[in-house]
């Protein structure tokens, strides 16, 4: 076909009518497929990498190239299990990006390729030719879409359930999900990987596979109490024989909340406590002890069984079993400042949940505090990085006066330069009226007969201001607006990573 000449700069300008034909038509059709596929630098990778490799594929097993998809997801949960043995050596950056490339980026490649092979030339002849052609795409992607939108509110629902509703299983399933659409005589190369996931593979939540993860921990004076997964992951509970304290998390500096001065005394027997996030239950077990009336609201249904089940959290509490965002919005609305303290303790794993750090979230949380009330927020992050930064700026754009402090004392200047990072468990503790913060010295009934509070309950680390060292300004983090946090948020959670991994031995990481 002859090239069309370019207008030249005289030329009447086309209307928006004209300019509508169908070959524009299709092409803006080509371009939306092409935005809406073109998420990620993985994906454009992907985009670009595809068409290569589906022609050396192509050649070496014909038409066959879909029948290699079953024998690629057969082995992801083993290459993923072998190679997490290297976790401690690998890093936080290469282990995943690894883990990844030889599992997940295989099957993907493989898999567009394998789609865009099948949609060349289809097209449904009964419409013109310019959308006959797009729409057979087009609809593959409406109809991947809307998959991934369903399993992704439905997996959840039954995670955990069962060995099959694992990460283990789900992989496994998949698996055989490819192989009902590609059976082939190349599946005998996955009976290893399927030997190895029955007989070998731990993180397989059956019996016979705690059996031997427990019998392997126990070698190493550690004791799988118990394990399960759920919403928000891969929950455990283990032991250390030789030192004899169970783990999950300790922390208790925002109990200090209770020692927080106010204009008139809160007795303990009239005070009403709503805890944000459980972990093993330290902050709103202790409320309970003092005969706080504590509300506790935990996503997690694990969590909250652990909780109970194995480091004694008494049941002589409210619990509230879903998402902090939707229960506080409406209690807000329908019983504000109905509470004297407030816990915020929802870092989770390295990475926080940005909606619960948000202006909006925040200022609900103001409306359930009583006119004196005081809350503590726990937040880990980067001194060195903008996130904590916003956060803190969030929080203190609504309440008025705040206070901030370190769980361990800050290194030394040399220290973080040398590390080039400023990374800290801090809690933020603030009130709702203006009256400056101060705290009565903890007495024993607040120690509540343990060591551990009578050496960390009382803040002692302050936060100076000019420990904030991220350059230039920041704005609030807001729910339309969560950018400062999002664009740091690997950054953080390798800081985590790197402090967790000092917490316990590699070898209880890496065998979950």
């Amino acid at each position: 076909m002859a090239k069309k000449p370019a207008p030249s700069a005289s030329a009447p300008q086309t209307s928006n009518d004209a300019a509508m034909t169908p070959a524009r038509f299709e092409k803006e059709l080509r371009d939306l497929k092409h935005k809406a596929e073109s998420r990620s630098p993985l994906q454009d990778s992907i985009a670009c990498t595809t068409p290569i490799i589906s022609m050396a594929l192509s050649r070496l097993f014909g038409k066959d190239l879909v029948k290699l998809l079953p024998v690629i997801a057969i082995w992801i949960p083993a290459l993923q299990f072998i190679i997490s043995d290297e976790s401690a050596s690998l890093g936080a950056e290469w282990g995943p990006t690894i883990v990844e490339s030889v599992t997940l980026l295989p099957l993907i490649i493989i898999s567009v390729a394998e789609v865009a092979l099948s949609l060349e030339g289809m097209s449904i002849r009964l419409l013109p030719g310019w959308i006959g052609d797009s729409l057979p795409g087009l609809l593959g992607l409406l109809f991947f879409k809307t998959v991934e939108s369903v399993s992704s509110m439905r997996i959840p629902m039954f995670l955990g359930s069962s060995a099959l509703a694992s990460r283990v299983g789900l992989q496994l399933a998949f698996a055989a999900v490819y192989t009902l659409y590609a059976p082939s005589q190349f599946l005998l190369l996955g009976l290893p990987a399927v030997a190895h996931a029955a007989l070998f593979n731990t993180h397989l939540p059956t019996a016979a596979a705690t059996a031997a993860l427990q019998a392997s921990l126990e070698e190493e004076a550690w004791k799988l109490i118990a394990r399960k997964e759920s919403v928000t992951g891969y929950v455990s509970v283990l032991e250390s024989v030789e030192r004899g304290f169970r783990v999950m998390r300790f922390f208790v500096m925002l109990e200090a909340v209770r020692l927080i001065l106010t204009k008139e005394t809160i007795m303990d027997s009239t005070a009403n406590a709503l805890v944000i996030g459980l972990g093993i239950g330290t902050t709103p077990g202790a409320f309970i002890a003092h005969g706080i009336n504590t509300t506790i609201v935990e996503i997690d249904p694990a969590v909250h069984e652990f909780a109970v089940d194995y480091f004694g959290l008494s049941t002589n509490h409210i619990p509230i079993i879903e998402d902090a965002v939707s229960y506080t919005s409406a209690l807000a609305k329908t019983n504000p400042e109905s509470f004297d303290y407030i816990v915020h303790d929802v870092f989770t794993g390295g990475a926080e949940p940005v909606p619960l750090f948000t202006l909006e979230f925040l200022q609900g949380l103001k409306d359930l505090l009583k006119p004196d009330g005081v809350i503590a927020i726990n937040y880990a992050g980067d001194f060195l990085l903008p996130p904590t930064k916003a956060v803190v700026k969030t929080i203190r754009s609504i309440f008025p006066s705040c206070r901030i402090f370190r769980e361990i004392e800050r290194q030394s200047d040399e220290e973080i330069k040398d590390q080039n990072q400023d990374f800290a468990n801090m809690v933020i503790f603030c009130r709702k009226s203006s009256e400056p913060i101060d705290f009565r010295p903890a007495t024993d009934d607040d120690f509540l007969g343990t060591g551990t509070r009578k050496l960390t309950l009382q803040p002692r680390y302050e936060v100076k201001e000019e420990e904030f060292k991220a350059i230039g300004e920041t704005g609030l983090v807001t729910r339309n607006d969560t950018s400062e946090l999002e664009m740091h948020r690997d950054s953080s959670a390798l800081g985590h990573w790197t402090i967790m991994r000092t917490v316990l031995p590699s070898f209880v990481w890496e065998q979950w």
